[in-house]
């Protein structure tokens, strides 16, 4: 009986052994992602990858996270179509791959404007008095955030110049954006959820409205990585495909998770977080005309230089997340 029991121990050893020296040699993928609502449903992925071992790289923002993959310190970021169409325009090596979740934008005013919500006229005229006296109608946002481009897209549609006739605060950290609204800092600001929600419900502002009737309409996630990654290891990037539409079918149905990663990451209590989802919708799809659109305007707004279609469109691959969902890229926004 002694001599099984130590058969048993041995086995059961030799086992664990064989599972810790798998684990040590599963590939690993580092994969970054921005502070905001959206973003922080990155947490829950490696809850999602199966092949791979995923790890979580925070930064403040989208821009810090396209930095890191092209320094080669990731290999995968969540970022905004903004990004990756400003990546393009300066001929860097980055490759699209899948949606994740659009949305999340909010123009917030302040309580003593004296506008109504969506009353583009009368915040067309509003600015034109301040312009009459020589003040400066000042908007924040972060500079080079989907938002930023969210709003001065917005503001051309409605016939105010975003570069004439209106003043941009950079507000690079969105968790201040309240803080400067409360200041008097400006008179609007572009808001990523859910700090627009916070100042919401908080009553220290008021929603002006969202900011979708421009080119780039809720779009505003997106997954990509480097060539030279899809080169070297396209099972690994596939894994993480894998694992970002696994995550996206999960939130749709049930955001518990989610709302807990905001909450977590924000120190905002659930109330707002919850507030926060009524304005993002996960979507897996990467639509090329609308990313198209987006190039066309951002060119009309000297976000870039130069016609990008054609690179834009080259850089957009179908393949991860046709694999991962089992359908053809027409059902995807091809």
């Amino acid at each position: 009986m002694k001599v099984l029991s130590r058969l048993l121990s041995i086995a059961l050893v030799a086992t664990l052994v064989a599972f810790n020296a798998a684990a040590q040699t599963k590939p690993k993928m580092k994969v970054g992602y921005a502070k905001c609502a959206q973003c922080f449903s990155m947490q829950l992925l490696p809850e999602f990858t199966k092949n791979v071992e995923v790890e979580m790289v925070p930064f403040n923002s989208a821009s810090d996270s396209l930095t890191a993959l092209m320094s080669n310190a990731i290999d995968v970021a969540q970022v905004t179509y903004l990004h990756y169409v400003t990546a393009v325009d300066r001929g860097l090596d980055v490759v699209a791959v899948s949606g994740h979740v659009n949305g999340g934008s909010d123009i917030i005013m302040g309580k003593s404007l004296g506008l109504r919500p969506g009353d583009w006229d009368g915040l067309k005229k509003l600015v034109a008095d301040y312009n009459a006296q020589g003040k400066p109608f000042r908007i924040a946002t972060s500079r080079g955030s989907a938002q930023d481009l969210h709003m001065r897209g917005e503001l051309a549609v409605h016939g105010i110049n975003p570069n004439k006739d209106v003043s941009f605060l950079n507000v690079p950290n969105p968790s201040d954006h309240a803080a400067v609204l409360a200041r008097n800092e400006a008179e609007m600001v572009c808001m990523v959820e859910p700090f627009a929600s916070q100042v919401r419900l908080g009553g220290a502002g008021i929603s002006f409205g969202h900011p979708y009737d421009q080119a780039a309409g809720k779009l505003t996630g997106l997954i990509v990585t480097r060539g030279d990654v899809i080169k070297d290891r396209r099972q690994d990037v596939q894994e993480v495909v894998n694992g970002v539409t696994r995550l996206v079918d999960r939130i749709s149905v049930d955001p518990t998770g989610w709302i807990d990663a905001i909450t977590k990451s924000t120190g905002l209590d659930r109330g707002i977080a919850t507030e926060a989802l009524k304005n993002v919708f996960p979507d897996s799809a990467i639509y090329r005309k609308s990313t198209l659109a987006i190039g066309t305007m951002m060119k009309d707004l000297r976000y870039t230089s130069r016609d990008d279609a054609a690179e834009l469109e080259k850089r957009i691959d179908y393949s991860f997340i046709e694999t991962a969902l089992g359908k053809k890229k027409e059902a995807l926004g091809y």
